[in-house]
């Protein structure tokens, strides 16, 4: 996460000055990293419950070594469209992560070690915004891929020297043989439970891509209005960093008390809330210190909203359909993406806020498919019988 959360707040500002793209063009920058992952997820997450987390897992992480030395070494606009491809594809490595977790935790720890990825996932934030930032000021442009690249490969050899596979070979080949190869369409509609899960995860990042595409760009228009270069890319970077304080903290401290006293559905309400009024506070920012309380706030709500979701979702399929359905998972999120920063651009070109807005509303929107699993949740308790489970007839 270091060597991602360097490259992706600079990326619109180094394709900006050094390839002269406009900001409707940027933003689909971000649309083909998505697209790609959108594409290649489910067949990721497929592909790893029936041949092992750990191949697929190293396999991934190589692929975004290489995608960002390419970033940092390209020459043309069209390289940076390859290389966000490339990642992509293989950016399978957090679906494999999270099936590896829910692999190795029981269903009721399954949360809760969840918001421990995801915090670890805030302390990366802390560091690499800040750091890309300062090694673009200071260094150039190009620095941060190349030292995320070296991040990268520094997460190979760790994962081929520290982790052991999960899935034994009878999992492996129980997975290939079993007659939940895949998941239809039709499985999708008819579980009501896993539809709501998918529906605040689009909705919610649908918003969340508003917000990350134009985040850079909203910084240098209004945030630091009148900056040089290296100055706005520094601030981003010192801003983002609140992002990754807001969700450390959130993952360690508040996390484990919310889930003694309160259900996931209610945690994804109070999560799609919180970023909400993110959204909101900075949609109205003008200034560097209300942008970054804003960011608290999104961090907050990432850090309950996520873990809860991922773990939301693995309860509504059989055990060997983890990857698959965190696959789907994430490429119902990344559609969502795909889809807000292809109009992203357009948004901003009407005024620097609006995504911001439209973003903290269809917050506000996630809530009511929440609602309703908290409400079925409810209902679940009361009787025992109702499975939240694909049917594998």
């Amino acid at each position: 996460m270091i060597g991602t959360s360097m490259v992706n707040p600079i990326l619109p500002l180094y394709a900006q000055s050094e390839f002269d793209l406009t900001p409707e063009v940027i933003t689909l920058l971000l649309t083909a990293f998505f697209a790609a992952q959108f594409i290649a997820g489910p067949f990721i997450g497929r592909l790893s419950d029936r041949r092992g987390r750990l191949p697929v897992l190293l396999l991934s992480q190589v692929g975004t070594v290489i995608a960002f030395l390419m970033i940092g070494l390209a020459q043309s606009a069209v390289m940076l469209f390859v290389a966000r491809v490339l990642d992509g594809v293989t950016g399978g490595n957090i679906i494999v992560a999270q099936a590896y977790v829910t692999d190795i935790m029981p269903e009721d720890r399954r949360t809760q070690a969840l918001g421990y990825v995801m915090a670890a996932f805030g302390l990366g934030f802390i560091v690499g915004p800040a750091l890309g930032g300062l090694l673009a000021s200071q260094l150039g442009p190009s620095m941060p891929f190349l030292f995320a690249a070296l991040a990268a490969f520094f997460t190979v050899v760790l994962t081929w020297l520290m982790l052991e596979e999960t899935l034994s070979e009878g999992d492996q080949r129980r997975n290939r043989e079993s007659k939940n190869a895949s998941v239809s369409g039709r499985q999708l509609v008819k579980n009501p439970p896993l539809m709501a899960v998918l529906t605040v995860a689009f909705v919610g990042r649908f918003a969340f891509g508003l917000l990350i595409a134009t985040f850079a760009l909203f910084a240098e228009k209004v945030i630091f209005a009148g900056a040089a270069f290296a100055a706005v890319s520094l601030g981003v970077g010192l801003m983002l960093m609140f992002v990754g304080v807001g969700q450390f903290f959130t993952q360690i401290v508040i996390l484990p008390p919310a889930l003694k006293k309160f259900s996931d559905p209610l945690i994804v309400i109070f999560g799609a809330g919180a970023r909400a009024l993110g959204m909101f506070i900075f949609a109205a920012a003008t200034e560097p210190l209300l942008g970054s309380l804003s960011m608290v706030f999104i961090a907050i709500g990432s850090g309950l909203l996520l873990p809860a979701l991922q773990s939301l979702v693995t309860k509504t399929v059989p055990p060997e359909l983890r990857g698959t359905i965190l696959g789907i998972f994430q490429s119902v999120m990344n559609l969502g993406v795909i889809i807000s920063t292809a109009v992203s651009g357009s948004l901003f070109a009407l005024h620097p806020a609006v995504p911001n807005w439209i973003g903290g509303f269809l917050y506000l929107f996630a809530i009511l498919p929440a609602l309703m699993l908290w409400r079925r949740e409810r209902g679940q308790r009361a009787n025992a019988g109702d499975k939240w489970m694909l049917s594998t007839q």
